[in-house]
């Protein structure tokens, strides 16, 4: 089950594209934000980097000001984990990379070079060699010969070669990987009929089958267990003298060096706690670093759904979006504390959480009778890290294990001062006026667009992931790769349905009966049209997130024929959603939340595959080939990432704390080269 609206805009590619202003401004002139900051840092390839504001943090205490340094050290401490989970060699080639971008003493005018600095700035953004969205490997624009010359000419005192590793020792290692595209071309592999985990080039399993890794953790499982642990979350699974082994990811394990460091940050945390809740929950994760027990995480997260303070974080192996078995986590930390004001608006939902899974379209034996726990709340970001890094969630909903939101609930968050900075730096983009049918849709995209986004994420969150009950017996994993994607539909179709209803008018959330109409108009226009110029001439679907959307699109356009709900217009030589009857399209969103949601309950894993292979990969090559035209002409990057501002300590003569300052002024590259120098201790393969 996974928690996360995850990358850039990864539920609302739009909502950096609409060029809409948001409802608030959430600046504040002591924080260093006014109408000079500048929210877009730099542009390569497909992607622009953007800043984004920290709105109130010099309004915080001291103390919680202390406390924010500390989560966001350990924040940056487990950067090389990440970049090591997605493939073996990534830190080698980074590291190499690096070596020659600061050492290099050659041309930097040549085309060569301009391409070798934007594939550094590529890998950085990807975490590794693969692209963060797609999956897809980033073949460099300059050649091999190129590439070995540049690394022999730098001096080798000056390079991070592998354990005394001579330049030709190490490069014979990397450049096939670099630049063959055969050797390992897709980070997770899930094509059907091979063997995903052998074709994936993640690093959570080596040696061993996509069977081998399946009987060894069904081994594990108890059918009858109602809190199952989640086996496989914090490990690699390797083949040791012909058995299937794992090395766990803890202190004294694998990744000890920079688990090591994490905890010294969280020790130094908990001793500014906001409360003893607080610190208990700190003390339980860094048992949990410790020890890589799994039930000490189970203990950490139920710990963790209960603490109401208004500092809050995640740091550790959560999402297993990456993993094509759907059970290694990735790992990654945001810092963040509440918006008080705009946190009102998400009480309101979680206070009426059993109306809305009391109403809803799903069958009644999918329904929970009683909804524990759902606490919801607005944040502002104040760092991230790992998997949150650069590419971030727009939206939260954790813990993952089914049965610890059954008993005990689940924390959802909105995280608005990303979303603002994405539509702040989308303004007068002219995206909407190149894609969207007339100017009925623009207009509502205007007067209600921000509101529908930061509420669609709301209900995704807050209700979405917390709604419908597996029945007994059901594994939480039985819908395997297909396990992710079917999720995020269910919480899109959830949000969506709940959009439309009356509801929400009568709890104060919209202004008015139309309001909704916005949000329908642009995720049906994203799911079937606009969010395919992330994909390259030629490919199929693979981003679950991006699966789930064309999945729901594709399926009503379909689905609603006869009636012509939702149709594809041509005009000018140009597609167009339009949209006919919204009121039956919120009926068909009803009943495949219907469907998707017993898919769930039953772990009907030939359904849900049939589903998402029928409506969620398959592209349109005509239509593909016309969307790339159109947004290449607008001049776009269809993904954005962000640097973090900068936290400093001061103090005084004693040597204590007097303020935690904050800026904004580091770039990209001094950035990542910054925190390759200071949050880098792993060996270069592990």
């Amino acid at each position: 089950m996974k928690k996360i609206i995850f990358m850039l805009t990864t539920l609302f590619l739009l909502a950096a594209c609409t060029g809409k202003k948001a409802e608030t401004q959430p600046v504040a002139a002591d924080d260093g934000i006014d109408s000079t900051f500048q929210y877009k840092v730099d542009r390569f390839a497909d992607i622009e980097i953007l800043r984004y504001p920290v709105p109130g943090f010099n309004s915080l205490s001291l103390q919680q000001k202390e406390l924010i340094y500390y989560l966001s050290q350990a924040a940056l401490e487990g950067r090389d984990i990440l970049w090591d989970q997605h493939n073996r060699y990534n830190l080698t080639i980074r590291r190499v990379c690096e070596g020659v971008y600061e050492n290099y003493m050659g041309d930097k005018s040549s085309e060569d070079w301009k391409n070798f600095e934007t594939y550094l700035k590529q890998i950085w953004m990807a975490s590794g060699i693969h692209h963060h969205y797609s999956e897809d490997k980033i073949i460099p624009k300059f050649t091999k010969d190129y590439f070995v010359t540049i690394v022999k000419s730098v001096d080798p005192g000056r390079m991070p070669f592998r354990d005394g590793m001579a330049a030709d020792e190490t490069l014979n290692e990397i450049v096939p990987v670099m630049f063959d595209p055969n050797i390992m071309p897709k980070r997770m592999n899930q094509a059907p009929g091979v063997d995903i985990v052998k074709t994936s080039a993640v690093n959570f399993y080596e040696g061993v089958t996509q069977k081998e890794v399946e009987d060894f953790y069904n081994a594990m499982k108890n059918p009858n267990d109602s809190t199952p642990i989640s086996y496989g979350l914090n490990s690699k699974v390797v083949k040791a003298d012909g058995a299937v082994a794992e090395q766990v990811w803890k202190l004294g394990g694998m990744y000890d060096k920079a688990i090591a460091r994490i905890i010294g940050w969280l020790e130094k945390a908990a001793g500014v706690a906001e409360n003893d809740a607080q610190k208990d929950v700190i003390n339980t994760l860094i048992e949990y670093y410790k020890t890589g027990n799994l039930k000490t995480f189970d203990d950490y997260s139920i710990k963790w759904v209960k603490d109401d303070s208004r500092v809050d974080f995640v740091n550790g192996f959560i999402e297993t979006y990456t993993d094509p078995l759907g059970m290694k986590a990735t790992w990654e930390s945001i810092v963040n504390f509440k918006n008080e004001e705009a946190t009102k608006r998400t009480k309101i939902i979680s206070d009426n959480a059993q109306w809305f899974e009391d109403n809803s379209p799903i069958e009644q034996r999918f329904k929970k009778s009683e909804v524990k726990g759902v606490t919801a709340k607005v944040i502002t970001a104040a760092i991230l890290g790992g998997d949150c890094y650069p590419a971030t969630p727009i939206g939260i909903n954790l813990p993952n294990a089914n049965w610890i939101r059954r008993d005990h609930g689940s924390k959802s968050v909105t995280i608005e001062n990303i979303t603002y900075a994405y539509d702040k730096a989308a303004e007068g983009n002219g995206f909407n006026e190149e894609f969207m049918w007339s100017d009925a849709e623009r207009d509502l995209s205007k007067k209600y667009g921000s509101l529908t986004d930061n509420l669609h994420t709301d209900l995704h969150e807050c209700l979405g992931h917390g709604s419908g009950k597996l029945l007994p017996g059901v594994d939480g994993d039985a819908l395997k790769a297909y396990g992710s994607p079917l999720e995020e539909t269910r919480a899109d179709l959830f949000a969506l349905y709940y959009l439309a209803d009356p509801k929400l008018v009568e709890l104060g959330l919209v202004p008015d009966a139309d309001a909704y109409k916005s949000e329908y108009y642009k995720y049906i226009m994203n799911g079937a049209m606009t969010q395919l110029t992330r994909i390259q001439p030629g490919k199929n679907i693979e981003q679950a997130h991006m699966r789930n959307r064309a999945l729901i699109a594709n399926w009503v356009i379909e689905n609603g024929k006869a009636d012509s709900v939702v149709v594809m217009k041509q005009r000018d030589g140009k597609t167009y959603v339009v949209i006919n009857d919204y009121a039956k399209l919120r009926d068909l969103f009803g009943k495949l939340l219907a469907e998707v949601q017993r898919i769930k309950s039953e772990g009907d894993y030939e359904a849900g595959k049939k589903l998402v292979e029928t409506h969620g990969v398959k592209v349109d090559p005509k239509l593909h080939q016309e969307v790339l035209t159109r947004y290449e002409a607008l001049n776009l990057a269809p993904y954005k990432g962000f640097v973090n501002p900068v936290y400093k300590l001061v103090t005084g003569e004693d040597g204590k704390v007097t303020d935690v300052t904050i800026s904004y002024d580091e770039n990209y590259v001094n950035q990542q080269l910054r925190y390759s120098r200071q949050y880098s201790v792993l060996p270069l393969k592990n």
